[in-house]
């Protein structure tokens, strides 16, 4: 691994691109040189940064705190991982002091700008993470999130913040803020990439005490769901952002989801404990040793926060969990009527001049549909919904139990093709063509399946792959050794592939599909004759299961191949006729 030259805090890199010189200087540390592994990985190509209360070896970790400020000796783990998965860390983010705060301003290092507008706050504390994904600077960052940390700065941003369920990513070399309910977050300008880099980092690790092993919920949405919105609304006055909500409602009811009233008071007194019980006492236990020495050298209001969990007893904290467990009894019920939660990601923007001068209210305020989250052993992803009529961004988040990671990033996916949205601040687009999210496989025991017609994406069958937790892998196209043929009298319409000589083949499209291993018996169930199942050679020299057909059934069937696919065999249909 290459060893990084290192630009201390005060001499933080400049984008010309910005409107703010001051700005400027707030949100990323750049190394001289990348950190990389050697060798190739499921990153490889891909560029990040870490919060910088995240351990990198050979470089100094500060939480936002110069008298905190000392030199790694190892990269925490999760830098490691994404190290190895060929991934190629450029520098460290600026954020809220010990990751105390969801607005971005609480820095000796500056306060972090939108990247929309510079006048108004990033969200934090992982600020610097957010602002350098969403004007492109990296693929992907590091947050961490406590109380809302990695979803207020995506929803402020136009990206994606994916909080996983706790103890998926270790959190050993991570300076906590409230250690039992810490989670590292990532930030990326699409949820693909968001669940690539999830797939590298998550694991367990002795080193983390809190990291576990889980079952994933691995279920397909059906055509129909139902989804919860709190009845009781609060936008603090913010008219667009109540729009933009309404919008983004509408376009879930639009996907086949159902809204179903959410009481929401049980959820906000779960948030309130966070800060407002003995709960904030762990805040205080994370960096004790180094506040009761120097705790004047904290910022305000962060020392205070801090400060406040000294008063609290033993009795006092046993006291608040089980209020939290009483609460967490009541809430439960709730997923007995709904598939998923969602919520606005912040219920307004605010600016940086109005935060600096009411602190407090006003980063309570964009905490209030994240607080609870954490507390509750959610898991959560923000997504991008809309740019509002002022310019600046709307997202929302999907919330689901524990170990539902993969089924919120399956619908919030979708959700984020359809806002038809740069990506970012960025020019950006997302890719016309649907993304299907790889599953974590129980076993990792996977097979590979060519699809040519009516399995392909969006395609009338392809449901049947979703159901079995496939995932599009890539499109390719066969030897110049078949042929494909329109099927007479099939429903829905398929076609047929033919192995034949060289000479009279042509080259097919196909969607390489990965399946777990255990679903493909099912799968390979449904197929009707004269369809089967054999050995595809493609192209890049892989071969691969894939479908094939019977040679007596192509008598009355009509030859396609000049077409290269049945893709564009469609097209021809739908082109009206000279």
């Amino acid at each position: 691994m290459a060893r990084a030259e290192f630009n201390q805090p005060q001499t933080r890199s400049t984008d010309p691109t910005t409107a703010s010189s001051v700005a400027a200087q707030a949100w990323i540390t750049r190394f001289r040189s990348p950190l990389q592994a050697a060798g190739q990985g499921s990153l490889a190509g891909l560029t990040f940064a870490v919060k910088d209360n995240i351990d990198v070896a050979g470089v100094p970790t500060t939480a936002g705190c110069p008298a905190f400020a000392h030199q790694a000796d190892q990269s925490a783990t999760v830098v490691r991982r994404l190290l190895d998965a060929g991934a190629s860390l450029l520098g460290k983010t600026n954020l809220d002091q010990f990751a105390c705060g969801l607005n971005g301003t609480r820095s000796p290092y500056g306060s972090v700008p939108n990247a929309f507008d510079p006048r108004y706050v990033s969200g934090g504390s992982s600020s610097g993470s957010a602002y350098v994904v969403a004007t492109g600077q990296v693929d992907f960052a590091l947050g961490t999130d406590t109380a809302g940390s990695g979803r207020v700065p995506a929803g402020l941003n136009n990206i994606v913040g994916l909080k996983p369920s706790r103890g998926l990513i270790s959190a050993a070399g991570v300076v906590p803020a409230a250690q039992s309910v810490d989670v590292v977050s990532i930030f990326a300008r699409s949820v693909e990439t968001a669940w690539q880099v999830l797939m590298s980092a998550q694991g367990p690790d002795p080193d983390d005490p809190y990291s576990r092993r889980l079952s994933w919920d691995t279920r397909a949405w059906g055509a129909r769901f139902r989804f919860g919105v709190p009845s009781q609304l609060e936008f603090f006055g913010d008219a667009q952002a109540a729009q933009a909500f309404e919008q983004a409602v509408a376009r879930l009811r639009e996907m086949g989801g159902e809204p179903v009233p959410i009481d929401y008071a049980p959820l906000a007194h779960v948030a309130d404990l966070l800060y407002g019980s003995a709960l904030v006492a762990e805040r205080y236990t994370a960096i004790r040793a180094f506040f009761d020495e120097h705790e004047h050298d904290v910022i305000e209001p962060v020392r205070s926060i801090i400060a406040a969990g000294r008063q609290f007893s033993a009795a006092d904290v046993f006291e608040a969990r089980t209020k939290l467990h009483a609460l967490s009894q009541r809430i439960e019920p709730m997923w007995e009527q709904i598939d998923t939660l969602v919520v606005p990601t912040a219920p307004t923007h605010v600016t940086i001049e109005a935060m600096q001068g009411d602190p407090v209210r006003l980063n309570r305020n964009l905490g209030h549909y994240t607080n609870f989250v954490n507390l509750l052993d959610y898991a959560a992803l923000s997504v991008p919904s809309s740019i509002r009529a002022d310019g600046l961004p709307f997202g929302i988040t999907l919330i689901g139990p524990c170990a539902s990671d993969w089924r919120l990033a399956q619908l919030g996916a979708r959700f984020h093709a359809r806002a038809d949205l740069p990506l970012g601040a960025t020019t950006e687009r997302l890719p016309d063509a649907p993304v299907a999210l790889r599953p974590p496989a129980s076993d990792g025991a996977t097979v590979n399946i060519a699809v040519v017609g009516a399995h392909l994406s969006g395609m009338p069958l392809n449901g049947q792959l979703i159901e079995r937790r496939a995932a599009l892998l890539y499109t390719a196209r066969t030897e110049a050794r078949y042929r494909l043929f329109a099927l007479a009298n099939s429903v829905p319409p398929k076609p047929g592939l033919l192995r034949v000589d060289e000479s009279q083949g042509h080259a097919i499209e196909v969607e390489v599909w990965e399946m777990p291993v255990e679903a493909y018996g099912s799968f390979v169930a449904l197929i009707p004759s004269p369809l089967g199942i054999g050995t595809l050679a493609l192209d890049n020299g892989e071969q691969v299961q894939g479908f094939v057909c019977e040679y007596q059934s192509l008598i009355d069937a009509q030859d396609i191949s000049s077409f290269g696919g049945w893709r564009a065999y469609l097209r021809s249909l739908a082109r009206p006729q000279p």
